[in-house]
């Protein structure tokens, strides 16, 4: 009884990897087929439909806010910083203020002008929404990049080196580790908002859009460069490093030509959870007020401009803040997909 239950057990494990190769396309019309990580980890992916479908949702915002000057010119008829206080506009047949006498904006309209409505100078919070938008996805972007590139570069210098060059970087990294990012952020900014940054012919007016760029690049380098160590230290240990050693390549060349392509699939896993925590640090930042400035437009200021009058007028604050929650909801479900679609372990779904 015991070898027929062994046996069994073993016919249907037997089944399961076989229906798992057919799955994962290692079998095809009975032949076995050779599979690389990078063509598995895109199989895995195609799968995953919600990853999919919230990638499409942030790029249906990329999409309306690339749209902005359009909206702006043909239909809205205005730019993001015009005020119009004292304008009109006809609603169903009846004529109504813009601002009302005692200061309360308009609500949507759902037409060509003032689609979502004007906050309370009389801006069209549907033309700033986008142009909002736009800086925020740029600043969120680039800060991004910025952290991917500075991460790498410390990670890997970190973990083949050692010694010295170890334990300064990831002293370095401790320091910034130990202060909360939103608070480190806040101040960096109202320091650099006050003076600007002036660093030898390198010169930032205050209100730059680049200064919050540095920032939020700048205070996230910790939290993708501590897994990229690792990995290189592992990495380092590994047989084809040695065999680049032996045939006499120089550091620069193992650590760019051998090492660094594999760390690409960890790279690709946290930039898109590095862009979404980059535009939620810029919407912090602009809403203290250190962020983007005046006459510049984010979600982040709009949603602080809109607290004032979150009573009266809820849509200068919920609109923005709508925004923001798809955008950043979509790039995390988006990056924990392909973390699953990467991760060597991860559970495959078996579809019949």
């Amino acid at each position: 009884m015991a070898a027929d239950r062994r046996d069994a057990s073993t016919e249907l494990s037997t089944d399961s990897l076989a229906t798992l190769a057919h799955e994962e396309g290692f079998v095809h019309g009975g032949a076995v087929q050779a599979q690389g990580p990078w063509r598995i980890a895109g199989r895995r992916l195609r799968r995953n439909k919600v990853a999919l479908a919230f990638l499409a949702l942030f790029f249906v915002v990329v999409v309306m806010c690339l749209c902005a000057p359009i909206w702006s010119n043909d239909v809205a008829k205005t730019a993001p910083d015009k005020t119009h206080e004292t304008a009109t506009i006809v609603i169903d047949g009846k004529r109504t203020n813009v601002v009302s006498l005692d200061g309360v904006p308009i609500g949507p309209t759902y037409q060509g002008k003032y689609f979502l409505g004007a906050d309370a100078n009389g801006r069209d919070t549907a033309v700033r929404l986008l142009y909002g938008g736009r800086n925020s996805l740029i600043i969120g972007i680039s800060a991004a990049l910025i952290t991917a590139v500075l991460s790498v570069l410390l990670g890997i210098l970190s973990g083949f080196f050692g010694g010295v060059t170890d334990s300064v970087i990831s002293r370095s990294m401790d320091v910034l580790w130990a202060f909360p990012v939103i608070l480190l952020g806040v101040a960096l900014g109202a320091a650099l908002g006050v003076a600007g940054l002036k660093l030898g012919p390198f010169t930032l007016a205050k209100d730059s859009k680049l200064i919050p760029v540095l920032i939020i690049g700048f205070v996230y380098i910790p939290y993708l460069a501590r897994p990229i160590r690792g990995q290189v230290m592992a990495l380092r240990q590994k047989e084809f490093v040695e065999a680049a050693e032996a045939q006499g390549a120089g550091p620069l060349r193992i650590m760019f030509s051998e090492i660094l392509p594999n760390l690409t699939s960890t790279i690709i896993v946290f930039l898109p959870l590095a862009v979404a925590n980059a535009i939620l640090l810029e919407a912090a930042l602009s809403f203290v007020g250190a962020g983007v400035r005046s006459p510049e437009t984010s979600w982040g200021t709009m949603i602080a401009e809109g607290v004032e009058t979150v009573t009266s007028a809820p849509h200068q604050t919920i609109v923005p803040g709508l925004m923001l929650v798809a955008t950043v909801l979509g790039l995390n479900v988006f990056g924990d997909g392909v973390r699953d679609a990467f991760d060597p372990r991860a559970k495959i779904r078996v579809e019949h």
